[in-house]
């Protein structure tokens, strides 16, 4: 078997589930690329009884694809030796099958059934969610010896249609597993495992790049740099990852242009935009269509909501969040790849520019491995970046991260991406003292401010270094 890397919790949960002696159905969600159907499938190798995985909907629609994915799913059971005589016209016919097959099966104990991609077996007009909801209602309910995994990249159809269900499967999934990227620490150990040997700066680098994604990281080839490793995977005609974009988006969506120039739109700008920006720079009516294109993009784990610190829900922000994307959208996108362009670009301003909001980005990723850090992982808090608006003269400036905290003190967060020891001038001592007192003015009620680095290595030692009271390094984002 495949080692599993990391994924304790869910492995926990699924052997968990596994001994139970009731029916499950558990939905596996988490972006494209993330690893599901691999947990799925690495942790139930040698106990599951079916395992189907729909057909992607890049090609064919309508009746035609509907009756490639009936006739998909025969064969499948046909695999696993079930009786078929022809292929089923419809899903309940479909599920009919799978329930004859199960029974015989079902009776030598507990059964695990894989349903991967199910959001590619629900085509237009094709009657699969009442179809499901039946054979699930009517007969998989009530068989304490099956347990049910359905699993899907395009998070919001999960979410809309099973989790969230007000009709026929209203409460019915009984466990959902939402899978994340991998954190550092288990970046590191899935490095280790492929006898790829980076320093923990380097796994940042890559982190940078391409995000916690397994089958993104999976590309690395020991021996190399971190630097020819990117190159490898975005630069050059043979780039692994050249059209990855476009189909992180056609997979998931059908009509994906609006959702891609939402997503271009929020990679322009770090902090990203208000909902009001939205609709005015692309021209899209603020009404039910951008508040569907936002929330889809927000459920599958491409842009995330944030309120400003010191403003209200009114203010919300979204942003984009995805490694990967940012990177593709910085370096990639509309430009003529040429080969070896990051490794002969290093010291270029724009990459430099790149890797301090890049590393912002890793830095929002490990909040709980700040907090940890910081002393305060069983304290609530919200975190933010604030922007500070020039007024009268004065300049603004952004703080880039703020964590707010339920035992009322505000850890103001300078993160700081270099090569050595962070050292603090006259100049820029001065320039932390003035954004304290400016954000004191922002706070409503009484708190303390706590001036906090996070940087790569650490803080040089010198007159001025007092005045963080908290330092954070890349080895504390590994915990």
């Amino acid at each position: 078997m495949a080692k599993i890397v990391g994924r304790k919790r869910e492995q926990e949960e699924l052997k968990r589930l596994y001994k139970g002696n009731k029916p499950e159905l558990v939905a596996v969600y988490g972006r494209r690329r993330v690893g599901k159907t691999f947990l799925i499938r690495e942790f139930f190798k040698d106990k599951m009884c079916f395992y189907h995985t729909g057909i992607s909907n890049i090609d064919g629609a309508g009746n035609s694809l509907k009756e490639r994915q009936l006739s998909a799913f025969a064969s499948t059971l046909q695999r696993y030796g079930a009786e078929i005589d022809s292929i089923p016209k419809d899903w309940f016919s479909a599920f009919r099958l799978l329930t004859d097959y199960l029974e015989t099966k079902l009776k030598e104990g507990r059964q695990v059934v894989f349903i991967d991609e199910m959001p590619w077996m629900d085509t237009p007009r094709a009657g699969f969610m009442p179809a499901f909801e039946n054979f699930w209602n009517g007969w998989a309910s009530g068989q304490e010896n099956l347990m049910l995994i359905v699993c899907g990249s395009a998070t919001s159809w999960i979410q809309d249609n099973l989790i969230n269900n007000h009709g026929g499967l209203y409460d019915r999934v009984t466990w959902e597993i939402p899978l994340a990227p991998f954190t550092l620490g288990e970046c590191e150990e899935f490095f280790v495992n492929n006898n790829i040997r980076l320093t923990r700066y380097d796994i940042v680098q890559a982190y940078m790049a391409v995000g916690g994604v397994p089958f993104y990281l999976n590309y690395f080839v020991p021996g190399r740099s971190v630097a020819q490793n990117i190159d490898a995977l975005f630069f050059g005609k043979k780039a692994k990852l050249k059209e990855e974009f476009h189909r992180l988006f056609t997979s998931l969506f059908i009509n994906p242009t609006d959702y891609v120039r939402v997503v271009r739109l929020l990679g322009s700008r770090h902090i990203g935009f208000s909902r009001t920006e939205i609709s005015e720079k692309l021209n899209i009516g603020s009404g039910r269509a951008l508040t569907e294109i936002l929330r889809i993009l927000v459920a599958n784990d491409l842009v995330d909501t944030y309120i400003p610190f010191g403003k209200s829900r009114r203010n919300v922000m979204y942003k984009l969040v995805d490694n990967f994307a940012l990177f593709y959208l910085t370096f990639v996108d509309g430009n003529v790849p040429e080969n070896n362009f990051w490794s002969n670009n290093q010291n270029l301003p724009k990459v430099s520019a790149w890797r301090g909001i890049a590393f912002e980005e890793v830095c929002f990723c490990h909040v709980p491995q700040i907090k940890r850090a910081l002393g305060i992982a069983g304290v609530g808090s919200t975190e933010s970046p604030f922007t500070i608006v020039g007024e009268g003269g004065r300049q603004g400036s952004q703080i880039d991260m703020v964590i707010d905290r339920a035992d009322h003190i505000v850890n103001l967060c300078e993160i700081k991406f270099v090569t050595k020891d962070f050292a603090v001038d006259s100049a820029y001592d001065r320039l932390l003292r003035n954004r304290a007192a400016t954000v004191e003015q922002h706070i409503k009620r009484v708190k303390s401010i706590h001036l906090t680095l996070i940087t790569t290595f650490g803080l040089a030692d010198g007159i001025y270094s007092s005045v963080f009271q908290n330092v954070i390094t890349v080895e504390d984002l590994f915990s």
